[in-house]
């Protein structure tokens, strides 16, 4: 079994819906580590030595989080700066994550159609978040494509409560040994898992 370390910021966490739902019994899934970085470090006093033997011990690595204005929470980013450094995670003696696989779960309050080239917001999700496949890249890790709920301004409870089945159900997909995450760099979406041919 593959283990899944889920690295979750939500810097608006009281006033979520979707992301609430989404997270609720993920610890019960099979080879899965949960960790509310907003939870854990509220004084944004990472610790990288701590978070660094955490990745190496897991095998995919998903930055779970609310798409706001484009973009990843500071918390984040601010994990990636201090975290995946030079010599450990990059350069010719950073090999710590090569041949592990990164990706993201997403919720975006915009539709999908929005998210096109001719849509309101000009470009699409992979495009909007290319410099997180470039950090793999250059950390010599897998890429996965982004998971993604569109819409959450106007999502019902029901639709959110199918989403959280998928999301779990693909989670288990991710840590079971037998499924080649191979075939689903190919897609848009790793919500679309289903049809890369297994």
């Amino acid at each position: 079994m593959r283990k899944i370390l889920i690295l979750f910021a939500h810097p608006a966490f009281e006033k979520s819906r979707v992301n609430k739902c989404l997270i609720d019994g993920i610890e019960e899934i099979g080879g899965v580590t949960f960790r509310d970085l907003y939870e854990i470090y509220p004084e944004i006093d990472i610790d990288p030595d701590a978070e660094r033997k955490l990745i190496e011990q897991h095998d995919v690595v998903l930055l779970q989080y609310p798409f706001f204005l484009f973009g990843m929470p500071a918390l984040i980013k601010e994990w990636m700066d201090l975290v995946l450094v030079h010599g450990w995670a990059f350069g010719s003696r950073g090999t710590a994550l090569k041949g592990k696989w990164f990706g993201s779960v997403m919720t975006t309050g915009g539709s999908r159609g929005a998210y096109q080239p001719g849509g309101f917001n000009r470009f699409t999700i992979r495009q909007l978040i290319c410099p997180l496949e470039q950090v793999a890249c250059l950390c010599r890790m897998h890429f996965l494509p982004p998971w993604v709920v569109h819409g959450t301004n106007a999502i019902s409870r029901e639709e959110i409560l199918r989403q959280k089945e998928r999301y779990h159900a693909m989670l288990a997909r991710l840590a079971d040994d037998a499924t080649d995450l191979h075939r689903y760099g190919r897609l848009e979406y790793l919500n679309h898992y289903q049809t890369a041919g297994e």
